[in-house]
């Protein structure tokens, strides 16, 4: 007898059998459906009737912005976030547009400046040289007051002033009129208009923007005084710039080397080198330590004046205090010897910057080389010329002449060969290499 469970397995697979043949049938005979296309979220986020449109930069495009996002989303968004507003601006290729784009803003609800935003609209008109642009600018800032403006955006406008613009009355107004936005200068700002003014040799105006300087809150520090250092030496009255040292203690504040080097260089133009070479003495008493600069600027007055032997001791004395020449320190050595025609003293000098790792200039080797040959020096002749090669200078037919009539100096048979003749051996000479 079959047990029932059997059975009932049996009749079931029989039964699966049968309705997947019928399924398979029906598929058969009837006619085909299309299937439905999925839809997945992307396409449906980013499908035609949802996306907004952006007329990408085109020369031909119609409108003044040439960017790509569309000035449209003025109207198209309900709102506009602050960094979405200055990648707009920032795409901005035509600087006039840059005030449309603005005025187009400011009518929105969601109009709100920050600062960040307006140092690029005023980069933008400084490209397009929109210089008065920017002066309505900072009238609208001033009246509408929506917007709290740092130093940093302050020293930008009046770096736009002073080094595009040339406007450096407008960077004066503009520092003196910062309290007016609610924001104080920084000395960083005070004395970048001094120096712009000095730059400038505006020297009178620059007495009358230090002493405005407690009207603005700054605390004077050593640059500032630097800075007036640098205008009155510049200017020619180096006794004034002097008596700013007394001003130093009193803004509790200690000249630097910066400012010695300031008078001593002034000195030195003037012809002072005995008050020069006092004040530098002066400086090391206070415990102010020269440097390279320092002493190339009195190395140099010295040369000047000839008096070479001060300036070998002092390149000497440098060296003493750790203070190691570069390349203007040993040049001005080289130039006074030369200048004073010690030869072989210039090429022991040459010798040795070329051994710190220096290159000579060519007019050091161009006279150094005259000067050897003048005294018949053909051996050092011949170290001149190959170190002036081997630095990458080649020497000219007129120094070619010169070496040519010093190596034939002593010989007998060219002795009174002269003009055409003389050239015409030089030619041969270097035509077979003899000088190569």
């Amino acid at each position: 007898m079959v047990p029932f469970y059997y059975i009932q397995q049996t009749t079931c697979f029989w039964l699966e059998a049968i309705v997947s043949s019928c399924v398979r049938l029906l598929l058969l005979c009837s006619p085909m459906i299309p299937r439905r296309p999925r839809i997945s979220l992307l396409s449906s986020i980013f499908s035609p009737t949802r996306s907004i449109p952006l007329r990408l930069h085109s020369s031909s495009s119609s409108s003044s912005f040439s960017t790509s996002p569309s000035p449209d989303r003025l109207s198209l968004r309900d709102w506009l976030s602050p960094n979405e507003v200055i990648t707009i601006i920032q795409r901005i290729t035509d600087p006039p547009s840059v005030l449309e784009f603005l005025h187009r803003w400011s009518n929105r609800k969601d109009y709100k400046p920050n600062e960040a935003i307006y140092i690029l609209i005023v980069s933008k008109l400084a490209e397009g040289r929109l210089f008065d642009a920017i002066d309505n600018l900072m009238l609208r800032i001033k009246a509408q007051k929506n917007c709290r403006l740092s130093d940093a955006f302050f020293f930008h406008v009046i770096k736009i002033y002073g080094n595009v613009a040339g406007r450096i009355s407008k960077a004066i107004e503009t520092l003196f009129d910062m309290p007016n936005y609610n924001c104080w200068p920084s000395v960083k700002t005070f004395n970048y208009v001094l120096n712009l003014l000095v730059s400038a040799k505006l020297f009178d105006v620059v007495h009358e923007v230090y002493m405005g300087a407690p009207k603005l809150g700054i605390e004077i520090d050593a640059c500032c005084l630097n800075i007036l250092v640098k205008g009155l030496c510049e200017s020619g009255n180096v006794d004034a710039a002097l008596k700013v040292l007394d001003e130093f203690p009193q803004q509790r504040c200690r000249p630097n080397v910066r400012t010695f080097s300031t008078l001593i260089h002034g000195l030195c133009e003037n012809g002072e080198l005995e008050r020069a070479a006092q004040l530098f003495s002066k400086m090391e008493n206070e415990g102010v330590c020269p440097d390279t600069i320092t002493f190339n600027i009195l190395i140099s007055g010295l040369r000047k004046h000839k008096r070479i032997e001060e300036a070998i001791e002092l390149l000497e004395r440098m060296k003493l205090k750790g203070c190691y020449p570069n390349a203007g320190t040993y040049q001005e050595v080289l130039y006074g010897l030369l200048d004073t025609s010690k030869f072989v003293e210039a090429r022991d000098c040459m010798r040795r910057m070329i051994l710190d790792g220096m290159d000579p200039s060519f007019v050091s080797y161009k006279k150094l080389i005259s000067g050897l040959c003048k005294k018949n020096l053909t051996e050092d002749v011949d170290w001149v010329l190959r170190q002036m090669v081997m630095q990458g200078f080649a020497p000219k037919m007129g120094m070619w002449k010169l070496i040519l009539r010093c190596m034939l100096s002593g010989n007998e048979d060219y002795i009174g060969i002269t003009g055409k003749a003389f050239e015409d051996i030089l030619l041969l000479t270097m035509e077979d290499g003899v000088m190569q």
